[in-house]
């Protein structure tokens, strides 16, 4: 599914960034029965309804005429939100020194399966949270952004 990730993202990044938005991330899923193709969006000012509608309206034919996903699926455009989920290197990058939280996808040897922490800094094999917690990438389910309310 990476695979269509990326050709989607490289085939509607630069027609989202021509009308001012941001491309945040590309996530293609199947949910039950039924495929998404999500598209992350993002400006300064944050994204509203119209935002999504004026994207959605951009992007469809492209997609389309392009023709990479066979299967019959539902496209979505929306805000990646305030509490983000961290996938790409960019994102870690513009969140170091942001409080996140960190899923496993199983216990680790010290019987946590969660951490919280102010992201330190990251390179291709681990992340770091202030206190010198280390986390292998490779058990990481899923890395987000915290926003106390």
């Amino acid at each position: 599914m990476a695979n269509i990730e990326e050709k989607v993202e490289s085939l509607i990044k630069t027609k989202i960034e021509n009308i001012g938005y941001e491309l945040y991330d590309v996530e293609y899923s199947k949910e039950g029965k039924n495929y998404y193709l999500r598209v992350f969006i993002d400006k300064p000012e944050g994204i509203d309804l119209t935002d999504c509608e004026k994207v959605n309206d951009e992007i469809n034919d492209i997609l389309d005429e392009a023709n990479y996903i066979k299967e019959q699926y539902f496209l979505e455009v929306s805000s990646p939100g305030i509490e983000r989920i961290l996938r790409k290197d960019k994102h870690l990058e513009k969140n170091i020194g942001t409080e996140i939280n960190i899923k496993l996808f199983k216990k680790d040897e010290n019987g946590n399966k969660e951490y919280q922490g102010i992201l330190k800094s990251f390179n291709e094999n681990e992340i770091e949270l202030e206190d010198d917690i280390k986390i292998e990438r490779k058990n990481i389910a899923q890395i987000k952004t915290i926003y106390h309310w």
